[in-house]
């Protein structure tokens, strides 16, 4: 299913079953929305969706529009408003986890209730402009795109950092569904690595700390090991929100939900079975 959200971008949206409230999953930087099938097999009582973000699996990316955090938000309300959903659960991770925030933000009231992993929100005094020269958006630009085989991108990320932390089944789905065939039977990336890095580029730029205070719904901040951003800013984000908690996961790193989707499965359910 496609639908039509700003900037004249359409949204891939994945059906991933279930039957109860809706549950909408929004995923990190340079992965796709069906990342989230395993950590889903281990959420019963939720009919859940998964989105596609701009310039991100199967979903366009915009033609002459940077590609700023706003738009992300974008594609959670249009998604949101073309499903009809009525105040939806949301799950999400990095870059996901800081757009469910920008789209409650702009529309307060969308969300029951956000189970945000890591969320890339910084404090205000951390927050600058794009900046396209940074470890992330460099380390993207240099990423390899193309590979002979599935099965060759899959071994290949299988065997070094940082891919080879996630669950084996979490990376067969970001492979087979994250690189698109080529006529000489080559796979290539559908997240470009220049898209990429622009999202990383703008990751900063964002002013959703400032705003936590508007964000009335229950929240829970979840975090990997505190040793890095955006991990360090969570009980800062936590304590910012009228209604945020935190869940802690000293044994998993910023990729958690990829890492262990079991575990972070059974914190989602324990998270929200508390709210009404």
């Amino acid at each position: 299913m496609r639908i039509p959200s700003t900037d004249g971008v359409e949204i891939k949206v994945h059906d991933l079953g279930g039957e109860g409230p809706p549950l909408l999953f929004a995923h990190a930087t340079g992965f796709h929305g069906r990342v989230w099938e395993p950590l889903a097999a281990h959420l019963p009582g939720f009919h859940q969706w998964s989105i596609d973000m701009r310039a991100h699996g199967d979903s366009d990316a915009p033609k002459d529009r940077p590609l700023e955090w706003y738009g992300f938000a974008d594609d959670v309300l249009a998604v949101v408003d073309a499903l009809g959903f009525d105040k939806p659960f949301g799950v999400g991770h990095s870059k996901g986890a800081a757009a469910l925030l920008l789209a409650e933000q702009a529309r307060p009231g969308t969300f029951r209730a956000l189970y945000l992993f890591e969320p890339v929100v910084v404090p205000t005094d951390f927050v600058s402009g794009h900046n396209p020269d940074n470890p992330l958006s460099n380390g993207a630009r240099r990423r390899r795109d193309t590979f002979d085989s599935f099965d060759e991108a899959f071994d290949n990320y299988a065997s070094k950092p940082p891919f080879n932390t996630l669950h084996p089944e979490v990376l067969r789905v970001y492979v087979d569904h994250g690189f698109a065939e080529n006529a000489d039977g080559t796979v290539s990336l559908k997240c470009l690595p220049e898209n990429e890095a622009e999202v990383y580029a703008h990751g900063m730029s964002h002013h959703a700390f400032a705003s936590l205070h508007e964000v009335s719904c229950p929240v829970t901040i979840a975090m990997g090991v505190e040793n890095a951003v955006p991990a360090v800013f969570g009980r800062k984000i936590a304590e910012a929100l009228p209604n945020g908690t935190v869940a802690s996961f000293p044994k998993l790193a910023h990729f958690g939900p990829l890492e262990d989707p079991s575990t972070i499965a059974s914190s989602i359910l324990d998270s929200f079975s508390t709210v009404a």
